[in-house]
């Protein structure tokens, strides 16, 4: 339950719906305003998608009332809190499996439980673990051959070994998780999860064939896993409405936003933004604010934070003419598809990456926690779009250490360096690709044609054992 979740399902949802299939989201009472106006949006074109809710026990887990997505969780040590309180979703959640009786069930990877759900009512548990074949791959070496063992420091780097690159890592890149000792909780708790991809049915991924062909081959031939690439899934949205309020509603009025752009040079704007799970602290942020304003290039900067301090002193004042600061929630898709960006500052969350891969715009990368570095290395060294400002340390806690020095000459490569039409001219090529991917006869497209068909096949043979209402979902 984030944001960075829940967007990529409410679209799957649109993209299932508009071929014909019902699609229904459950989820939380708080979080019902992330899906609401789109689904009402999409019922005034015809395309049905229900909602329903179960009620979240957050007070019972120590959780404040009405923390019920992981941006309002107050404090890392209540992330296990809320991993908790989503299991105890389980039985209400089967309530309405056997109210809806659907021919197959689709989840996100951290409710690992809703496969012995699918299991109980004898339908295919389809998992959702919105990232990328290669950073799956990835992770999964690294579990099997744990090569971060092999080498003597942090700051070493090692070779994740049987993959179709060479890719490197150091240990501080990656997830704590990872490196636990298999008794403590948290590690049992990502084994679970793990263990659930290969106990369920398959696997959907928000990504296309073309972007990483050779980790779609690995993923499935290697580690023997059945999967579809339905993505990128963001495409769906192609009027302006769909694209300005994706998740939450913005914090800057879109035809506002559009006008400044409107205004500016083709592949001009810098567009800086990390999500809506990324938190740095303020000494951070100063030094962001610097290495923006040193690269000399104009800007779009989202920012949600709510301090006075952490601007250096006559920052807005110097900037105006160059820059829009955006406080809060931002359109994200209507901008970086806008002709004037030219480059997009990004934590690598995948949701961002592929945003920025199907806008074909070249990115400068500032991985932060999660399978972010992973990401990382798909777009600096396999698809060569962007440059990293030099990252090197997961941090789920305000995040801190990069100079504003490597900020700028990180957006200076890839607006105005020599490698500029490099970046810019592959960077087009994977957007094409991308709206190839999901147009009719695309392989995405044809992956979701694939995977209806799998689960019409799968419901033929495999009937509830209660009566069967006539509206099958």
């Amino acid at each position: 339950m984030a944001h960075g979740h829940m967007i990529p399902i409410l679209d799957m949802a649109k993209i299932v719906a508009s071929r014909g299939v019902k699609a229904t989201i459950i989820t939380t009472p708080l979080n019902e305003s992330v899906f609401s106006k789109a689904i009402q949006r999409n019922k005034h074109l015809g395309i049905e998608i229900d909602i329903r809710l179960i009620e979240f026990q957050a007070v019972e887990n120590n959780l404040p009332e009405g923390c019920e997505r992981l941006d309002l969780v107050p404090s890392p040590d209540l992330f296990l809190n809320l991993f908790k309180a989503t299991a105890m979703m389980q039985e209400p959640f089967e309530k309405l499996i056997e109210e809806l009786r659907p021919n197959c069930l689709v989840s996100d990877m951290l409710f690992p439980w809703t496969n012995n759900s699918a299991a109980k009512f004898n339908i295919p548990g389809l998992l959702f673990h919105g990232t990328s074949y290669f950073a799956l791959c990835v992770a999964e070496s690294i579990r099997h051959h744990m090569p971060f063992k092999n080498v003597s420091s942090d700051s070493d780097t090692f070779i994740v070994p049987n993959l179709p690159h060479e890719i490197k890592l150091t240990r501080t890149q990656l997830s704590p998780f990872d490196q636990m000792e298999e008794d403590s909780v948290i590690f049992k708790i990502f084994k679970e999860v793990r263990e659930a991809d290969s106990k369920s049915y398959g696997v959907i991924f928000n990504s296309f064939y073309e972007l990483e062909p050779d980790y779609v081959e690995h993923y499935t031939k290697v580690h023997g896993r059945k999967a579809w690439a339905i993505g990128p899934l963001s495409l769906c949205n192609r009027d302006i409405e769909d694209k300005a309020e994706r998740g939450e509603k913005s914090s800057i009025d879109k035809h506002e936003c559009l006008k400044w752009l409107d205004a500016k040079k083709s592949s001009s704007i810098v567009y800086i933004c990390f999500g809506s799970g990324a938190n740095f602290t303020t000494s951070q942020m100063q030094e962001l604010a610097m290495g923006i304003e040193d690269s000399g290039q104009e800007f779009i900067w989202v920012v949600r934070t709510d301090k006075e301090d952490w601007l250096p002193e006559g920052y807005e004042e110097r900037t105006k003419e160059k820059g829009l600061i955006i406080r809060g929630w931002a359109p994200q898709v209507l901008i970086l598809d806008h002709e004037s960006v030219g480059a997009f500052v990004t934590h690598c969350g995948w949701n961002s990456t592929l945003e920025g891969i199907s806008a074909g715009v070249p990115m400068v990368t500032w991985p932060l926690f999660a399978e972010q570095f992973f990401n990382e290395k798909l777009v600096t060294e396999v698809l060569r779009i962007g440059v990293g400002v030099g990252s090197v340390q997961w941090q789920a806690t305000p995040c801190e250490g990069m100079k504003g020095e490597a900020i700028a000459k990180g957006i200076k490569r890839v607006m105005v360096g020599e490698e500029v039409e490099g970046f810019r001219s592959r960077a087009k090529e994977y957007k094409d690709m991308a709206r190839e991917a999901v147009e009719e006869g695309g392989s995405s497209y044809s992956g979701l044609t694939t995977l209806v068909q799998d689960i019409s096949t799968h419901s033929s043979t495999n009937i509830f054992d209660l009566p069967i209402k006539s509206n099958r979902t």
